[in-house]
């Protein structure tokens, strides 16, 4: 019992299930939404609010849950986030209308959101060895990949085998037996306390204006890029985002002391994380719509068609991907990865509408593993330049990027497939073929996208330094790079 509660291996195994919980609970619902519309009388319209409500709080909270953590505590902020998370389930599975049901979705928004927001902060607090901290990553990056694509799996198989609540029961036991190991394993810390941080002002800005931005950005397919809508909501986000930079290079205790983005890995990853998910994650949405609407394949076998691309993120990650960056370093694996990655979304320009899975799809899913060397490697840069101190602040930027880069990715590719589509449609294409088209161009966006990202990770990024070079804790142990201006 004592080996397992000091072992950080066992904690990196409770932070991995509550990054599973959380990537996974925003895919699974969607193969379930005609089930839930069917059952609680949700409009067409009304239905995207099943997705948004857990998007908008779980996005715009993760860089004050971030902050917060290094105030009040990390372990705290992930224990509250998971019994917010967790009560939420429940009541999402007990929803009897549309109403219950996206107040529960936003109450696990905001639970995902401190738990998720910590995550990292308390990983690299864990695992001060270099080499051990990429393998770490690596496992937890694995998590999330895979929650992602088992999602869609699991959900066609909970909606089918049993009813769609399920897709949220499921959370609560995961959820229980979490917060208990949590209490058990994670090392208790006190945090800098609120009047290190306590910046109410600024924090009132930067959620106001992640939120609304994120909600600007998931309506932008429903009204448009250039309605008075997306404008007017976006310029007004924009203020709020812009306000909160000055209010913290002013204020006396600021939210986000400015000085982590002068860390070129910590602005340089977050870059290129913005772009390279923008293009990743809209591949997921697409090629799964491109299976579904044009190939005619059904939700679950859609899922199993994307399985191997899960199963090899997740074998590079777990055996490939810390080796590498150990050798050649994380900047050099992340670039490789890329590749891949980029050469996957070229093979997708090509799609037609009589695509076979083996000679199409399944190279795209193997090259698509490129993955499991992109995540890790962002994530080891992304937290290599903060000082230990800003460590919850680093990782909840770090998941901000990641959830941000994700809806505009979804949102500029969804939005450019359906105008190529309609514009195909007009001149006189059939139905799958002009779908097909839309696709195409969507895809030639998303490795536009990487390639920019390979772009920042080429000029921007630099090796963190050996831990041999690095300052030392008050406990003797090597700690992140620390930052420094470009």
């Amino acid at each position: 019992m004592s080996y397992i509660r000091n072992s950080p291996w066992t904690a990196l195994g409770v932070l991995s299930a509550t990054g599973l919980m959380t990537i996974l609970d925003g895919s699974i619902v969607t193969v379930a939404m005609p089930a839930i519309q069917h059952d609680l009388g949700f409009s067409p319209a009304g239905l995207s609010w099943i997705v948004n409500a857990y998007l908008i709080p779980f996005g715009g909270l993760l860089l004050l849950a971030g902050r917060l953590g290094d105030l009040v505590g990390r372990r705290t902020m992930f224990l509250a986030g998971n019994a917010i998370f967790t009560a939420a389930s429940l009541l999402a599975g007990a929803a009897t209308g549309p109403g219950l049901l996206i107040a529960a979705r936003f109450l696990q928004g905001v639970g995902s959101a401190l738990a998720s927001a910590v995550v990292l902060g308390i990983l690299v607090t864990l695992f001060a060895d270099p080499v051990q901290r990429a393998k770490a990553i690596a496992i937890f990056s694995f998590t999330g990949a895979a929650g992602a694509s088992i999602g869609q799996v699991l959900g066609g198989v909970l909606t089918d085998g049993l009813s769609w609540p399920w897709i949220f029961l499921i959370n609560v036991p995961i959820g229980a037996v979490t917060v208990a190991l949590a209490l058990l394993v994670l090392p208790a810390d006190r945090g800098a306390g609120p009047a290190a941080g306590a910046d109410v002002a600024g924090a009132v800005l930067v959620t106001g204006g992640l939120m609304l931005g994120i909600y600007t950005i998931v309506k932008v397919e429903e009204y448009g890029w250039l309605a008075a809508h997306t404008l007017g909501l976006g310029a007004v986000s924009l203020a709020l985002l812009a306000a909160f930079v000055v209010r913290q290079a002013t204020a006396r205790t600021p939210l986000m002391p400015l000085r982590i983005l002068r860390s070129r890995n910590v602005t340089g990853a977050n870059l290129a994380q913005m772009l390279a998910l923008s293009g990743m994650f809209a591949f997921q949405v697409l090629v799964a719509l491109y299976m579904q609407r044009v190939l005619g394949y059904g939700a679950l076998d859609t899922g199993l068609a994307m399985l191997p691309a899960a199963v090899g993120i997740g074998a590079i990650s777990l055996f490939v991907s810390a080796r590498l960056s150990a050798r050649f370093g994380a900047r050099a694996v992340l670039l490789s990865g890329l590749v891949l990655l980029i050469a996957a979304m070229l093979l997708l320009t090509r799609i037609s509408v009589d695509a076979g899975y083996l000679t199409h799809l399944l190279p795209v899913m193997v090259l698509i593993s490129g993955g499991g060397l992109v995540l890790p490697a962002l994530a080891t840069l992304g937290m290599s330049g903060a000082r230990e101190s800003d460590a919850g602040l680093a990782s909840g930027l770090f998941n901000t990027t990641q959830q941000v880069g994700m809806a505009i990715g979804v949102a500029v590719l969804s939005t450019m497939a359906a105008s190529r589509t309609g514009e195909l449609l007009a001149a006189g294409a059939g139905q799958a073929a002009a779908l097909t088209g839309g696709y195409r161009l969507a895809f030639g966006i998303s490795a536009g996208l990487l390639v920019a990202a390979f772009a920042v990770g080429l000029l921007v990024l630099r090796r963190p330094a050996p831990a041999a070079d690095r300052p030392e804790r008050e406990d003797g142990a090597a700690v992140a790079e620390p930052s420094v201006s470009s």
